[in-house]
């Protein structure tokens, strides 16, 4: 649903990013969608369409521009210059896209395809597409609507909302107050994240996918699609409601957005008009998307709904005649309800700053595998821009981010101001927040906390007193450059955002990122990845090697008729050591195959992908009992008088090899035997 240049999600929400390898593999898990652009050619472009009632001029005042008055026909001219030429750049189907001012739509348009085979064209009033963790918006409305009936209490325990309990843990209980700003602390969930054929009973969904609590709630944000589904099983529980009657009832209803469901699959009026998926348009469209924590990820709908919805917000609550919300309540809505600084972006009541420009700017992004969308509100100038693609394209940054910084670049420029200097602390500074950092957002009780290490994410101290940030790239796809403009703050050289470094609860350091849904700390020596994934790759190295030395010499032997003078001991210990090594090797192989298997066949993180996990996890549990043999022989090579050093320093090898497996298995978490991920 999310995903904010770090984490995945559904939305959401890269976790983080390690290596290029790994960054790879992180991102499909996680459904982001980061590659470096190219540009292709040879992608046939779609006529564009545009909404009648988008055709006249705005009648209120021009906001200010930078090169352009926000007219409708300049914003026209304008994106017709840029969506095109990045559609054909980064082998995207189709882009819709709307925005509001001052109470009116301004514009809406589709660009490109909703059926690239047959050159079917995005209409922005009639296409559906998938606005993924947008749809986290209409919960936490649903969420504010009944909290000002009161028949909701931000702060109380969410389980006394509930037909079964959320575990206790920390001595705290979960507040809707933290699940609105994703500090309920749950790991994440990924069992059941897409797949099926429906939407699934959401009591069942919530009561059997209940994630580990990793963190105190209200303090640490880590990102939660889980904690939104639960969210919309308690509005149904207090609304008396399913979520979809809710929803459809109270918003779609009074918003007249009767192009928009949250059903899975939409109702049968609406499924013409459905968009196709796609990874690429030149590849193949994929299947109707089914979310299993639908209340945080399953909306359909077209651009001029998602324009009214826009409305509603900007105007507190009120749309024509209707009233979704009170003033009062979507004003404390909008406003800053945590951060891990004053000076940082926050998490509103659902909504998260992203202010830029000298704006406020609360918002949202979206995720699924195939689609990709934001919504951004500007308060201050009463404007909303919504959009979104129906392929992941090829291209860092996405098409939505390049438009939307165009657009806001554009229409609200930034007033000259008198540069921050550089403090004289900087290079003293730097080296002391260089280091390893691990992402909130994360898998911790399962195996699949492998890909919270494996997807770590390095500060490193440059010579002029700089630092980078390895997941943070530019549009050039290379890291950015952050100075330091106040004690342990870091500004963007070339943009506004800004890093923090502070300790966290625990006086770890952390990095305080502009996306306040989650945060980085750093690790430490037995969870460092850059120390880990050397110390294994040296020792399933030294374990292969050994293994094809092994048959080498054998065959060595066998043709000129030579052999070893080993006693029975040495033969059985010779033979147990290799035999270990293999198990391990194939452990890991077999693990691997399977991630990368799910990571395109997102149904197998489910029961399904059980039985064949738990097949490796039985093979790295032999290998994990052998160690010890491996120990043993070591030990044995320096005790024996029959053993030379060469001997000894290669049953020493081994058994640090056989030491290197067991950390990785340990900070991986591999052999988490359950059911639960």
């Amino acid at each position: 649903m999310r995903n904010a240049l770090i984490a995945a999600k559904l939305d959401g929400v890269p976790f983080t990013q390690g290596t290029k390898t790994m960054k790879k593999l992180t991102a499909l898990l996680l459904l982001s969608f980061m590659l470096f652009s190219s540009v292709i050619g040879q992608v046939p472009t779609a006529p564009t369409v545009k909404t009648k009632e988008a055709n006249a001029e705005s009648t209120t005042d021009a906001a200010p521009a930078g090169n352009g008055q926000m007219t409708a026909a300049d914003i026209e001219a304008f994106l017709d210059g840029v969506i095109p030429l990045q559609i054909a750049q980064q082998d995207i189907a189709g882009v819709t896209v709307s925005i509001v001012k001052d109470g009116k739509l301004l514009f809406a348009k589709g660009y490109g395809y909703a059926d690239v085979a047959n050159k079917k064209p995005v209409v922005a009033d009639k296409t559906l597409f998938r606005p993924g963790s947008i749809s986290k918006l209409f919960t936490w409305t649903a969420v504010m609507q009944l909290q000002e009936q009161g028949k909701l209490d931000l702060d109380k325990d969410v389980n006394e909302y509930l037909d079964f309990k959320i575990p206790e843990a920390f001595g705290k209980p979960i507040t809707l107050k933290n699940v609105m700003t994703h500090t309920a602390g749950f790991e994440e969930q990924l069992k059941d994240l897409f797949g099926g054929e429906k939407s699934p009973n959401l009591g069942d969904y919530v009561k059997m996918h209940i994630p580990n609590r990793i963190f105190p709630p209200g303090e640490v944000p880590a990102y939660s699609n889980y904690a939104t589904a639960l969210a919309g099983y308690i509005v149904e529980r207090v609304s008396g409601q399913s979520y979809d009657d809710y929803i459809e009832q109270n918003i779609f209803k009074p918003l007249e957005m009767n192009s928009s469901s949250f059903r899975q699959p939409p109702p049968a009026n609406l499924v013409p008009n459905m968009s196709n998926a796609y990874i690429l348009a030149s590849d193949e469209a994929k299947p109707f998307e089914i979310i299993g924590p639908y209340p945080a990820g399953s909306l359909s709908s077209t651009a001029t709904d998602m324009a009214k919805f826009m409305l509603a917000h900007l105007q507190n609550g009120k749309f024509g005649d209707a009233q979704i919300l009170k003033p009062e309540t979507a004003k404390l809505m909008h406003s800053r309800l945590f951060a891990l600084d004053d000076k940082a972006n926050a998490m509103a009541y659902g909504f998260y700053e992203e202010s830029r420009n000298g704006h406020r700017i609360i918002g949202h992004g979206g995720d699924t595998v195939a689609f990709h969308s934001d919504l951004h509100l500007i308060p201050d100038a009463g404007v909303g821009f919504f959009i979104s693609q129906n392929s992941a394209g090829k291209g860092q940054p996405g098409l939505r981010t390049v438009v939307w910084d165009a657009f806001i670049d554009r229409y609200f420029p930034v007033e000259p101001t008198a540069e921050l200097p550089t403090l004289e602390t900087a290079k003293q500074d730097a080296a002391a927040v260089a280091g390893t950092y691990l992402g909130s957002r994360r898998p911790e009780k399962s195996l699949f906390r492998i890909m919270g290490l494996l997807g770590q994410t390095s500060v490193s101290a440059n010579e002029d007193g700089t630092i980078s940030v390895d997941f943070l790239t530019d549009f050039n796809g290379k890291p950015k450059r952050w100075r330091e403009v106040a004690p342990m703050t870091f500004r963007d050289v070339n943009g506004q955002d800004s890093l923090i470094f502070k300790p966290d609860a625990n006086g770890r350091m952390q990095i305080v990122v502009p996306y306040p849904f989650m945060t980085f700390t750093r690790v430490g020596f037995l969870d460092n990845a850059k120390l880990i994934l050397p110390v294994i790759g040296i020792s399933l190295f030294v374990m292969l090697l050994t293994l094809i030395l092994w048959f080498v010499g054998w065959l060595t032997r066998r043709h000129y008729g030579g052999r070893l003078e080993l006693t029975t001991r040495e033969k059985q210990l010779r033979y147990l050591v290799r035999a270990i090594f293999a198990i391990d090797l194939l452990f890991i192989v077999a693990l691997f195959a399977i991630i990368i298997y799910m990571s395109s066949h997102f149904d197998f993180f489910s029961d399904r992908g059980n039985f064949w996990v738990w097949i490796a996890q039985i093979i790295g549990l032999i290998g994990v009992i052998g160690t010890p043999i491996i120990l043993y022989n070591a030990v044995h090579a320096w005790m024996s008088k029959r053993y030379r050093i060469w001997g000894r320093l290669q049953a020493t090898i081994f058994a640090f090899a056989s030491l290197g497996f067991l950390w990785f298995v340990y900070a991986g978490n591999l052999l988490s035997f359950t059911s639960h991920f």
